[in-house]
């Protein structure tokens, strides 16, 4: 018998299962929590707790993670020189340390309209190569001609010897400068990536685990590790779209919406005949427009780690995670004792970091760049868990929250405090951890709102429930105003929405919210067995997949009466080539579609031996029965990853 393993690092856990070949059944799982940065600790600890005997017997591993975000939210990629051809603004300038825009291009039919300035290039290439890592080229309409790019490209290889990576490789869509900033942030990624895949391979050769490794991409679909080391900014919300294809296989619906509910954010996204629906405008990834294809989603800052906070009676929830109390306090018992004291914040200092709920504690990272109110503040901070009072205690001074946050913000002191998972242990509904510190922490906060803690709990409760219900309503209804969607939420009409698919729930607590969001949707609510591991079914149930498009154009002459049709040519990644007539580009561009779907299949590390290719074609054409002046050949390729093996050994 053989076994397929999935790992998914998340931004709160990494989860991990394993799924029998032969008939696709999961059979083993589990969680640990994630250790961020050094996510192969979590990893580790994740693949402690699966059975050893079907460890040994896996034969295809695939991961997701959100590594490839969180570097660039956070800005920690390595330093690149970007090349923009064209001379192009760059909006972003102040993010980007290295650049230069130079004379050069092609038109839309791929023709020069401007010679490279080479020498300007050089120049920027010699001036920057010991202060960067790796080099990011887009040249204007390089995906109707590559030439400059690639000339850019030679050159650096010749000078530094570094890596490059050019804008038409990662994208055919039109937008010089988002295939600048997609082409720049892989770039960033590249290092970044390779520790991450050389780190989880050696994990799973330490294990003597003879396997196939892959990884998942944002789009859905999976590539082998020397594709996702090319091409880690493709990585972008993996984790999204493991929970997509992760539900679709549970449920066994190819038709769903999908909600899961994380620590951080719960996210909304769907999924129609087996495909999961793209955004078409390209990932927007810190303020970055890319043209990387990933999953179209609605997401919320609402998670089962969102900080639960009071001010002036009223009850807030996130933006910010902290971790929850319940949890907390199975590392760090004295947070019990803390809560039953009485920690004493004036009612005018109570705010977001000042809570009677609210813990600090160091994160173990390595401070850089610190102000000396920061300095000073972070030394009083210990290995412990600190009220605000433990923190200040014999000062005379009032605190200050603007730069304990400050301390948050840089990931130099972690925040425990009440969230929605203390809610549910309260409540009953959800007893992972330590109930106890989530019910005294929910009397504090119930004296703040004038309630009581049950009714709190259960308020609480309703709220994330609600916001599940508008992150799904607000995607659904796609281009109705958000607000107008909660005020039917909030109302009490004689009338509700409806969901016409089914609509599967993930997450650790999600069972616990199933009643409660059917009372403001009507719809098929499924909770999967295996929910709280979703995004690691997601890993390893993606399908290898690859979708291109050739572009064949008329050329034209002008004559002395009207416009002549001179030759065609064909449009492809990487390429153009030119034809005397129609029939001939259009046989090349067929021939050399099916040709780079299969390439795309052996270098993912796919099984060629069994990939089903579909195009569709789509013609322009300026009057009826006459030859078409556009074509669009639109390819789609489907790989299988895993083979349902049987044998005769007994499992």
């Amino acid at each position: 018998m053989y076994y397929s393993l999935g790992i998914d690092a998340g931004g709160t856990y990494t989860d991990a299962v394993i799924i029998r070949d032969s008939d696709g059944n999961i059979i083993n799982s589990n969680k640990s929590l994630t250790t961020y940065p050094d996510l192969l600790t979590g990893i580790r600890n994740t693949l402690e707790g699966l059975d050893p005997h079907y460890l040994e017997k896996v034969h295809y591993v695939s991961v997701s993670t959100t590594l490839a975000t969180n570097s660039v939210l956070e800005r920690t990629g390595y330093p690149v020189g970007l090349i923009l051809v064209s001379e192009t603004d760059i909006p972003n300038r102040e993010k980007i340390e290295h650049f230069i825009s130079v004379k050069g291009g092609h038109n839309g039919a791929g023709n020069e309209v401007c010679p490279l300035d080479i020498e300007s290039v050089k120049d920027f290439i010699l001036s920057v190569k010991n202060k960067v890592s790796a080099f990011a080229i887009s040249s204007y309409f390089s995906v109707r001609n590559p030439d400059h790019e690639l000339r850019i490209r030679e050159l650096i290889k010749e000078l530094t010897g570094l890596p490059v990576v050019c804008g038409h490789e990662l994208s055919q869509d039109l937008g010089a400068y988002e295939r600048g900033v997609t082409a720049y942030l892989n770039a960033r990624l590249i290092p970044i990536a390779s520790h991450f895949m050389e780190a989880v391979s050696s994990e799973i050769k330490r294990r003597n685990i003879d396997a196939k490794l892959m990884m998942l991409k944002c789009d859905g679909s999976v590539v082998g590790i020397s594709e996702a080391l090319r091409k880690p900014i493709e990585s972008v919300f993996s984790g999204p779209a493991a929970s997509l294809v992760g539900a679709a296989y549970l449920s066994g619906n190819e038709d769903c919406a999908v909600i899961d509910v994380g620590g951080t954010s719960t996210d909304v996204s769907l999924i129609y005949r087996g495909i999961p629906q793209l955004s078409e405008s390209g990932a927007v990834v810190g303020g970055w427009q890319t043209r990387v294809k990933a999953i179209r989603m609605e997401t919320s800052a609402m998670g089962g780690d969102s900080h639960v906070w009071v001010k002036n009676h009223v009850v807030y929830i996130g933006p910010r995670r902290v971790i929850p109390l319940c949890l907390a306090a199975m590392h760090y018992p004295e947070i019990c004792e803390k809560l039953e004291q009485n920690q004493v914040i004036l009612r005018n200092q109570i705010g977001e970091n000042l809570q009677p709920t609210k813990f600090f504690v160091r994160s173990g990272h390595k401070a850089a760049d610190l102000s000396p109110a920061e300095k000073e503040l972070l030394s009083r901070i210990g290995d412990r868990p600190l009220t605000v009072s433990e923190i200040y205690w014999n000062e005379n001074r009032l605190p200050s929250p603007a730069t304990l946050d400050q301390l948050i913000q840089k990931r130099l002191v972690k925040a425990i405090g009440f969230t929605p998972t203390d809610a549910l242990h309260v409540l009953g509904e959800y007893t992972s951890w330590k109930r106890e510190a989530s019910f005294l922490g929910a009397c504090k906060l119930a004296a703040l709102s004038e309630t009581d803690e049950e009714e709190l709990c259960i308020s609480i409760k309703k709220d994330v429930a609600r916001n599940m219900a508008l992150n799904l309503m607000s995607f659904l209804l796609e281009g109705i105003d958000k607000e107008e969607i909660e005020k039917v939420l909030k109302g009490k009409f004689f009338a509700r929405f409806k969901a016409d698919l089914p609509v599967i729930l993930l997450g650790g607590p999600v069972k616990a919210y199933e009643e409660e969001l059917a009372k403001f949707i009507d719809a098929h609510i499924i909770v999967p067995e295996y929910c709280s591991v979703g995004n690691a079914v997601g890993a390893v149930a993606g399908k290898g997949a690859k979708k291109l498009e050739i572009l064949i154009k008329a050329n034209f002459t002008e004559s002395k009466y009207n416009l002549k049709t001179s030759s065609f040519v064909t449009f492809f990644p990487g390429g153009r080539e030119e034809f005397a007539s129609y029939h001939e580009a259009l046989e090349f561009g067929e021939e050399i579609g099916s040709k780079l779907i299969m390439k795309y299949m052996t270098d993912a590390g796919l099984d060629t031996n069994d990939v089903n290719i579909d195009m569709h074609r789509k013609d322009i054409v300026t009057h009826e029965g006459g030859m078409p002046v556009e074509t669009r050949l639109v390819f789609s390729g489907i790989g299988q990853t895993r083979k349902n093996v049987t044998t005769v050994e007994v499992d």
